[in-house]
């Protein structure tokens, strides 16, 4: 499950967190307020997103042989027609070999599988919403033997996987870099060719981008490797050419985090100048906005501010951001809430504020809409007393 894999996290960074959000699902906030600063449009570069409400990218595996089908774009194009603003779609695999890890995850790339996403896209516009595909490749993540190319090694930037022990894979030649530089760019060219409305790129969350960000799974020597501007240097080469791929007023986002699955306490910056130096050649590379993954989004990144991380993104940069993290649930555990402990709906009024005073842009919301494709219109309709609990059997179907 992704916000990719945030479905196993558990927050060990909370000692200095806000007080956490009331757990009670019967939420007293003037519909009124909700509406008005959730409906707000927003421009993206040359795309107009209708709200301030985005679907967070949630791993499914329901597109056997990486075909999205019929049941794909009816779930997408459901939480379009309820009022959701943006979809993020869940993480699809890029042109490379050894990019992922499941025939039931969809690819972007092949005939069938391009033209059942132009399908999806169609849905969503229909409905009268946008939608970006994720672009994805789990890098040392991949397990050996695994399909859709069970012969694929698993690569990375120096062969190592997130706890730092060599994997079954290798490090990356300027030959494999070039090539996954190209199928990224292939790919977002291909979203724009079948009617998407941008891009996502994953970089979050311990995946191939994110290996190269970490120094625990970047030890290269060469120019990929060394300090952490160094080690933006195969994201920003992927962001360059994505951005000559598309055209100029064709939407980019980035998707980042601190935190890895297997290493929740991960941190690429421990000080707002550090996470400066990581994002600064980013935006200068041609990224339009950021998502910021978090695992619960009231929580201060840096001690002394109460920002949270796509705060201090927005600040650091001047791009939009999307926050996200357990939005519209209660502050309980991940790890047990995905088991199928059901989390329960929480207030609004701390996310509602962050927003007025422009902290972010955009707010993705993952379980919550999970749970009921009919989230955004509850919220925007001011029906906050019918928002239920998050339960895990959500996972089963695309309902």
């Amino acid at each position: 499950m992704h916000e990719h894999h945030s479905a196993r996290s558990t927050d060990v960074r909370s000692t200095d967190a806000r007080p956490t959000p009331p757990r009670s699902p019967h939420v007293t906030l003037a519909p009124s307020r909700a509406a008005q600063i959730l409906s707000r449009p927003l421009s993206l570069n040359g795309l107009t997103v209708p709200n301030r409400i985005v679907m967070a990218p949630m791993t499914r595996q329901f597109s056997p042989g990486g075909i999205p089908g019929e049941n794909v774009a009816s779930y997408y194009a459901r939480r379009a027609a309820a009022g959701v603003g943006l979809i993020v779609t869940e993480g699809t695999y890029i042109g490379h070999e050894s990019a992922g890890q499941s025939d039931s995850i969809p690819r972007f790339h092949g005939e069938e599988q391009l033209a059942g996403w132009a399908k999806v896209a169609e849905a969503v516009h229909a409905a009268g919403g946008k939608i970006v595909p994720q672009l994805w490749h789990i890098g040392m993540v991949r397990s050996a033997g695994e399909p859709p190319f069970a012969e694929a090694p698993a690569v990375g930037p120096s062969g190592l996987r997130i706890n730092g022990t060599a994997g079954e894979g290798k490090e990356m030649t300027q030959a494999d870099l070039d090539d996954v530089i190209a199928a990224f760019a292939e790919a977002a060219a291909a979203a724009e060719r079948i009617g998407f409305d941008g891009v996502e790129l994953h970089g979050a969350h311990g995946y191939l981008i994110d290996q190269f960000f970490w120094e625990g799974t970047n030890r290269r020597t060469d120019a990929y490797g060394g300090d952490l501007v160094a080690r933006t240097k195969f994201a920003t080469e992927i962001v360059a050419a994505v951005r000559a791929a598309v055209s100029p007023d064709f939407p980019i986002l980035f998707r980042y985090s601190q935190w890895k699955q297997e290493a929740y306490d991960a941190r690429l910056a421990e000080t707002p100048e550090e996470l400066g130096a990581l994002l600064t050649p980013l935006a200068e590379a041609g990224v339009d906005a950021f998502h910021a993954s978090t695992r619960r989004y009231w929580l201060p990144e840096f001690e002394g501010s109460d920002l949270n991380l796509a705060g201090w993104t927005k600040k650091l940069t001047g791009k939009p951001t999307i926050t996200v993290g357990s939005v519209g649930l209660d502050g309980g555990d991940f790890l047990r809430s995905f088991a199928g402990e059901g989390a329960q709906a929480a207030s609004l009024d701390n996310l509602l504020d962050r927003l007025e005073r422009d902290e972010f842009d955009l707010v993705a919301v993952g379980r919550a809409l999970l749970q009921d494709p009919e989230w955004a219109a509850k919220v925007l309709d001011g029906r906050l007393g019918e928002l239920g609990a998050y339960e895990a059997a959500s996972l089963r179907s695309l309902s």
